[in-house]
């Protein structure tokens, strides 16, 4: 898997192989292709690319480093221009490239995969040298100054995007009055009030992190732009500086370069793009609902305790309302099981399942939480933990209170097999992975010597992790977004309870990362705990569930568990027409202002059907006057408003208004 091969390809994924013919006019350094157009600038010695003939992408460069020096594609003399027609898995189009050649540098190829009828380019670049070489920064995206695309009737926005969902990052939706901002993957820079954006991110994540850095603008357009692989920073978990390809041929991460009439749209087909080349884990079953014990009970976990919770779903919430369209409940143990003994874990399996239930356990396959180097790995006692660290600069590295370990040291491999066999002979069919970022983290080196990058490492961790448990449900906790396709669902954020504070945290990444339940099935919205809350509140945590993804519950449902969580559940988990509409697909936020979380949230369903739920944060009631044309919806119709939580209906053309009392949600479905 490595010296440059990808892993992708180890993995047999070809979407993106390529049959391709001469096309007629090669003398012509242009290319139009529907609303595309893309032209070579020899006065800049760069790539111009208008959209419906506005200038989107101005000048385009390449550029990597090499021995610690960065080299541009416009430091080579004048490329040639080669154009061919394609057909490959988005459709049928052209590749635009633009070979650079220089003596005692590699050879360079820019290629530009232009579809006539998409909203976007794909780009990226590859080096050759007969000598091998080796470069840790690939940046196939360089623009010095960005056309002035968005229009001036309002503060454009430029999003920000984190590498993973750890220590309660957030998303945010910044006005463009930063120096310099960067986002992991993609961003998205648009004008929230036309919702026009430009849409930059990466598709592929077999051998890189990929940044976008954007420079300052004005209040209306940013400035510079440089989308690379080779981003390791404090906020990608890593101390020292991302591993570096090695070969004879070496590629850059292959980029999207969308313009797109909708921010919202775009980083859908932003995500529709990444799910082409690396496709969703397969389920064929309904959205999970169900319990994790680390909502309240956490390390109180005893075997009793799980068993009174199975029961206590079969006897109070499954037999009224609160089960999956499949008529099934996932009970999961978290942290703590290990207390059981194997005959326990069956026993409770086997409760499970004589409820109707499928049952659930938890893992860390990536990490060390006794910190013992000395400490003999009980799986595999021919090595010692000290033996399997991934070491920077000579030491363990510490990510929340854990020691990262090496992916791809046959230990850890060992101690997949164990687990999975543990596992499969209890009957776990549903299995929650934690902390996967540990093994993404760039490394001195690791066990495997043709692995040279930590996403390298964390991919060959994945693929033996598919290897052992990919009969069963694997839901990713604490993890990056990207790569995607060995898990069902992620969860969205960190970790969340009770309170309106959780809850608005929680939508702070549906708000700006609701599109990946286009990558994975489903988004996960961590367990909802309802005691020590509001009525309100708690309306409004389910409500962050069911609009998010999966429906995961976390209050303590033992013979000893609170009766404020028992009653809130029994009256809040039961309301049949609000899980109904908890069938996994993730809603999108209306607007996109915030630096925290937006507060209106709609779906259109195939039927027509629009749900839309509205949170108030505050700790006062608020009266929203909604456009119905901004909803989506016609504002010259009128369409009958049901709020699914407290059942009230009446008929609403042009404007909804909307009262919200404090710390609360409402939830409604909107038809003709």
């Amino acid at each position: 898997m490595g010296n440059n091969k990808s892993i992708l390809s180890a993995f047999g994924i070809c979407a993106l192989a390529i049959t391709s013919i001469t096309f007629s006019g090669c003398e012509s350094n242009d290319l139009d292709a529907g609303t595309w157009s893309l032209s070579y600038d020899a006065k800049s010695n760069g790539i111009d690319i208008r959209k419906s003939n506005k200038l989107i992408y101005d000048d385009i460069y390449a550029s990597y480093k090499l021995t610690d020096e960065i080299i541009y594609s416009r430091d080579y003399s004048k490329p040639t221009i080669i154009k061919e027609s394609i057909k490959d898995a988005f459709g049928e189009g052209f590749l635009f490239q633009a070979i650079y050649t220089k003596n005692d540098l590699p050879k360079l190829t820019q290629s530009f995969y232009v579809y006539p009828d998409k909203d976007y380019v794909l780009t990226d670049f590859t080096l050759e040298d007969k000598a091998e070489i080796a470069s840790n920064y690939m940046a196939p995206v360089n623009v010095d100054r960005m056309p002035e695309v968005l229009a001036e009737n309002g503060t454009s926005r430029a999003l920000f995007v984190p590498f993973d969902n750890d220590k309660w990052i957030r998303y945010q939706s910044h006005p463009l009055d930063f120096n310099s901002l960067t986002s992991y993957e993609v961003t998205a820079i648009f004008n929230n009030e036309d919702r026009d954006a430009l849409v930059v991110g990466s598709v592929e994540h077999d051998n890189w992190k990929t940044g976008i850095t954007i420079g300052k603008g004005n209040i209306y357009n940013v400035g510079s732009l440089v989308c690379f692989g080779g981003v390791a920073d404090e906020l990608t978990r890593d101390s020292k500086p991302h591993g570096a390809l090695k070969g004879n041929k070496l590629k850059s991460p292959k980029v999207l370069l969308g313009y797109f009439a909708d921010w919202r749209k775009g980083l859908e087909e932003y995500a529709d793009v990444n799910a082409v080349i690396a496709p969703p884990k397969a389920w064929d079953k309904a959205v999970p609902f169900g319990w994790n014990s680390w909502g309240v009970l956490q390390f109180s976990l005893t075997y009793p305790k799980a068993m009174e919770v199975s029961d206590y779903f079969k006897n109070n919430l499954q037999n009224n309302h609160f089960v999956n369209p499949d008529q099934t409940v996932y009970v999961g143990l978290d942290s703590g099981w290990n207390s059981f003994s194997e005959e326990e874990l069956k026993s409770f399996v086997d409760r499970c399942k004589a409820n109707g239930q499928v049952a659930g356990v938890y893992w860390t396959p990536f990490t060390d939480w006794g910190r013992n180097p000395e400490r003999e790995i009980k799986e595999a006692p021919e090595y010692k933990y000290k033996d399997v660290y991934l070491y920077a600069n000579g030491k363990p590295q510490e990510l929340d209170g854990a020691y990262a370990v090496d992916p791809t040291h046959p230990a850890i491999e060992t101690m997949m097999k164990h687990f999975s066999e543990l596992f499969r002979r209890a009957g776990f069919e549903y299995v929650k992975m934690d902390f996967m970022t540990h093994g993404a983290m760039e490394a001195d080196k690791w066990y495997n010597p043709s692995i040279e990058t930590g996403i390298q490492g964390y991919n060959y961790g994945m693929q033996l992790l598919n290897k052992y448990f990919g009969d069963m449900y694997l839901n990713l906790s604490i993890s990056p977004v990207f790569p995607a396709h060995y898990a069902q669902s992620r969860r969205i954020a960190c970790d969340a309870w009770n309170k309106i504070k959780d809850t608005e945290y929680t939508l702070n990444a549906t708000s700006y990362g609701w599109w990946q339940d286009r990558v994975y099935v489903y988004n996960d919205a961590d367990h909802i705990v309802l005691r020590d809350a509001t009525e309100g509140e708690n309306r409004a945590r389910i409500t962050s569930a069911v609009i998010t993804g999966i429906y995961i519950t976390g209050d303590d449902y033992s013979a000893g568990g609170s009766k404020e969580g028992k009653e809130r559940s029994e009256k809040f988990l039961t309301n049949a027409e609000v899980n109904r509409v908890a069938t996994g697909v993730a809603f999108r936020p209306v607007e996109g202002n915030g630096q925290n979380s937006e507060n209106q949230f709609v779906r259109f369903d195939a039927d027509g059907t629009c749900y839309l739920a509205v949170f108030n944060y505050s700790d006062k009631e608020q009266s929203l006057a909604l456009s119905m044309s901004r909803l989506g919806l016609d504002e010259n119709s009128s369409y009958q408003l049901r709020e699914l939580w407290q059942g009230a209906e009446r008929t609403v053309s042009k404007t909804l208004d909307v009262q919200i009392p404090a710390k609360d949600a409402v939830l409604f479905r909107i038809t003709n």
